[in-house]
């Protein structure tokens, strides 16, 4: 085997490049048409949507990962269920499916992280990992939500007080899960928004699908909720491992707000 001569590249350029490339793309971020909280299944599906549609699209996530609660599964087995119509949405996104019985198929779920994120990304849609979102920005006259507040995770893990960075955008997606942590934040600093959130119920799969679809969408002008997010604010059931709700809610949030912006 011939040697190979691997390009040298000293350590002050390779800081350089990274804070210069690094630094472009928050420049750009900061003022964005919809900015995604949580790259979890409704997370990425709304990314691609609305990547697709055109819209500056950029995601936050926590953790420096993929895939929200699909890598936990059912008590971390790697096979998930999905029930139609939602195995329309993953064969757009090229995820194989093996028919369990009629209008029911099982995932794998690291492919299914993996499939979300590359089209996600592939449409356009930029994911940032390692960023919490800490606060929400609010107007009046018309009184909406208007961005968002950031900091990097490891600082607030650290207890460190940092203040954030802002982000400017036309739509805010909560899309961090059971928690509803944007819409929480909301409801809490910002009371004349009128947020109730009454807390998930208990575990009914087989209604719990479709109220989530139904349910997911606008909270308040310029605030969406979409996944397990929804189940929070909405008093609904908890459906566990079966992710069809999360995808298709994540469409429809997509569709909600490309429609909500075309009218502004």
């Amino acid at each position: 085997m011939d040697s190979i001569r691997i390009k040298q590249v000293d350590e002050v350029k390779i800081s350089r490049y990274i804070l210069k490339y690094t630094l472009e793309d928050w420049n750009n971020i900061v003022e964005s048409d919809a900015v995604i909280v949580g790259a979890g299944p409704s997370g990425m599906t709304a990314a691609y949507y609305l990547a697709k549609a055109g819209l500056k699209t950029v995601v936050f996530e926590r953790r420096l990962s993929f895939g929200g609660g699909i890598g936990g599964g059912a008590m971390q087995f790697h096979k998930l269920v999905i029930e139609t119509p939602a195995d329309e949405v993953l064969k757009e996104f090229g995820i194989s499916l093996t028919k369990a019985e009629e209008g029911v198929y099982i995932v794998d779920s690291a492919e299914f992280m993996a499939k979300l994120a590359s089209k996600a990304i592939d449409a356009g849609a930029k994911i940032i990992h390692g960023i919490s979102v800490d606060d929400v920005i609010f107007r009046e006259n018309p009184l909406r939500v208007a961005g968002v507040a950031v900091e990097w995770t490891g600082t607030q893990m650290s207890g460190l007080h940092v203040d954030p960075l802002f982000i400017s955008s036309k739509a805010v997606v909560d899309a961090t899960g059971h928690d509803a942590e944007v819409i929480s934040v909301a409801s809490r600093k910002v009371p004349e928004l009128q947020i109730s959130i009454p807390g998930e119920k208990s575990a009914y799969s087989s209604i719990a699908e479709e109220l989530v679809v139904e349910n997911s969408g606008k909270v308040v002008p310029g605030l969406y909720a979409a996944g397990m997010a929804v189940c929070e604010i909405k008093a609904l059931p908890r459906m566990g491992p079966i992710f069809g709700a999360m995808v298709l809610s994540g469409k429809k949030v997509a569709e909600d707000i490309i429609r909500d912006l075309s009218n502004t």
